[in-house]
């Protein structure tokens, strides 16, 4: 490798090692709201996807609105745990919750539908390869917020929060909602792997 590839290379490695889930978080986010925005955006236009049909969408949710999604999981949640259970859920849910925001990650299956349309042949794999897609844009901007001094973790409460989330938000109901970034400063490190 040459040193001018190595320059190159070296910090996307960096990146990837400090890309960790972290638990603990907290509202002092290192970075700006605008500057996640503008994070999430490039992610979004440059992130490879399947016949580059770009069919990945974010809803990025901070103060209130933030809080809230863990307040709908947290509601969705407490008719489906078991009571002695319960408290470490709620505890686990609080955690999310004190985070400086969350990233739900959506695939516009109407963009998907229209591919299966036009290319018949791949019909059955398009929804497979929007899954990869989604994985490689959820990966990309934790990356991100990782090199950028923030802590997150990737969470999945789909689909049992879609209904509510789409709801609040006012979210088309051809998009399908995938994970849950959340991510904030970081109050305790992940540890060592």
């Amino acid at each position: 490798m040459t040193q001018e590839q190595s320059a190159l290379v070296l910090p996307l490695l960096k990146s990837a090692e400090m890309r960790r889930s972290v638990y603990a978080l907290n509202k002092n986010l290192p970075i700006t709201q605008q500057e996640v925005e503008d994070l999430a955006g490039h992610v979004i236009r440059h992130t490879p996807s399947s016949n580059n049909s770009q069919s990945a969408r974010v809803v990025l949710l901070f103060g209130r609105e933030h809080e809230a999604l863990w307040e709908i999981v947290r509601e969705t949640l407490r008719p489906l745990v078991k009571k002695d259970r319960w408290e470490k859920t709620d505890q686990k849910v609080s955690g999310f919750q004190a985070a400086a925001g969350t990233a739900l990650f959506f695939e516009d299956m109407a963009v998907i539908r229209a591919l299966q349309k036009k290319l018949p042949l791949y019909k059955e794999r398009f929804p497979d390869w929007s899954e990869h897609g989604s994985a490689m844009n959820q990966y990309r901007l934790w990356q991100l917020l990782a090199a950028a001094g923030a802590g997150a973790s990737l969470q999945h409460y789909n689909p049992i929060i879609d209904e509510a989330v789409k709801k609040r938000w006012n979210i088309p109901e051809d998009y399908r909602l995938r994970a849950q970034l959340v991510f904030g400063g970081i109050s305790e490190p992940a540890g060592e792997k």
